[in-house]
């Protein structure tokens, strides 16, 4: 090994790790759903997404694990992001019905209803007591109810963090967490085969939001070497897993499924450690002012939010611990760079900016943004949800970010 290629003192500094679910992953293991599911009782409220659970080839598989396992269940269906609605009009039609366990399978959006109507089961309460920011601010006591989550996408990583996403979108909509430990599901069980039926539009978009999140995390303010380990193997997963899922054939598009459900999952465990950045600040409000779903809000502004952030790092902060990890992104995306660190940067955004037209990942004109309204945009990022950006942005380049992509 080259010398000047041998890492330093690995500096551990402090670090905190929350609550995570026992997770299961492996081809086949949609098969245990029952069993795990029959740990906390016999009743059961099933939420999944619209229609496309029970038209797959995987529902009688699904379905006759449940029933060999003696459960009984009612069903919810999910179109679209949950609003406070939807997850307020299922806990009171379900609160009497004695529910034992809440199995969420489907996207994010079902599995972020799942969670928030586990949360709010026994006691009854509106979600809107609880939703952070436009609540009524009354603090989550519990207790939820258990909840496995069983994602048949690869993006969002709901499967393994405590926010459930609840969003109203119009001019006076949000898009806003309800949060808490409590809500992190008591197993995540990931099966590969699962993404099977994903239409490659969406599982493009769902892929450049695992993507996001992995680098978010990995330049996060809060990054420890602990999440910037899981955070390198799941970019490993994506380079060697987002282009046969999506591209190839039988076994390759398998092995590119197994590494991207792999990538979802460990993007879900650091992004609920080590926090976001910019391009997830951005993504709130755009997904609560326009129907753009929230994978192809993260993919259309990740090039430029990592072009801004590492041309703010340059001007301000040149020493940034940031900017190595940013050139080191850019060796593993496109080798080989070595150690030069510029053409590493370089190199990451030339590759994003790529991958951005390779997908085909909608402007934001196409969800009716325009110009007028990227000032509103940038001033309703949540402070919060910028707080582990690695460099702070200023509103003028947040509104830069967005015009970038009109």
């Amino acid at each position: 090994m080259d010398q000047a290629s041998v890492p330093g003192p690995l500096d551990v500094g402090s670090f905190t790790i929350g609550r995570l679910p026992r997770m299961y992953f492996g081809e086949g293991r949609r098969r245990e759903i029952g069993s795990a599911a029959a740990t906390y009782g016999r009743r059961a409220l099933l939420v999944t997404g619209r229609s496309a659970l029970y038209q797959s080839a995987f529902w009688p598989e699904i379905s006759e694990s449940l029933k060999a396992a003696g459960l009984t269940w009612a069903s919810i269906a999910v179109a679209g992001e949950p609003s406070p609605e939807l997850v307020d009009d299922a806990v009171r039609a379900h609160q009497g019905d004695e529910i034992d366990v809440v199995l969420g399978i489907g996207g994010g959006s079902a599995m972020d209803a799942a969670k928030a109507i586990a949360g709010l089961l026994p006691g009854g309460a509106s979600v809107l007591d609880h939703l952070e920011g436009v609540g009524r601010g009354i603090p989550y006591g519990g207790p939820a109810l258990p909840w496995i989550a069983v994602p048949t996408t690869a993006g969002t990583g709901s499967e393994a963090t405590k926010n459930a996403v609840i969003s109203r979108i119009g001019p006076q909509g949000f898009k806003k967490s309800f949060r808490d430990d409590r809500l992190v599901a008591d197993v995540a069980i990931v099966d590969p085969d699962l993404l099977s039926t994903c239409p490659k539009a969406i599982a493009a978009a769902n892929a450049t939001d695992a993507l996001t999140q992995l680098i978010e995390s990995f330049v996060s303010l809060n990054a420890s070497p602990m999440t910037d380990a899981l955070a390198w193997s799941g970019l490993v997963a994506v380079r060697d897993g987002l282009r046969p899922m999506l591209e190839g054939v039988e076994p390759a598009a398998a092995a590119g499924r197994r590494r991207m459900a792999y990538a979802a999952l460990i993007s879900g465990v650091c992004l609920a450690q080590a926090g976001l950045g910019s391009v997830h600040g951005l993504a709130s409000p755009l997904g609560a002012l326009s129907p753009i779903p929230h994978g192809v809000a993260c993919g259309t502004l990740l090039a430029e939010a990592t072009e801004i952030n590492i041309s703010a790092l340059l001007q301000r902060d040149p020493e940034s611990p940031a900017l190595a990890k940013y050139a080191q992104l850019g060796s593993l995306f496109v080798p080989p760079i070595g150690n030069d660190r510029r053409a590493g940067l370089q190199g990451l955004v030339a590759f994003l900016r790529c991958l951005t037209g390779d997908l085909g990942l909608a402007t934001l004109s196409s969800y009716g943004i325009g110009q007028a309204d990227l000032q509103h945009l940038a001033n309703a990022v949540s402070p919060s949800s910028m707080r582990t950006n690695p460099v702070t942005l200023a509103g003028a380049e947040l509104v830069e970010l967005l015009q970038r992509r009109l």
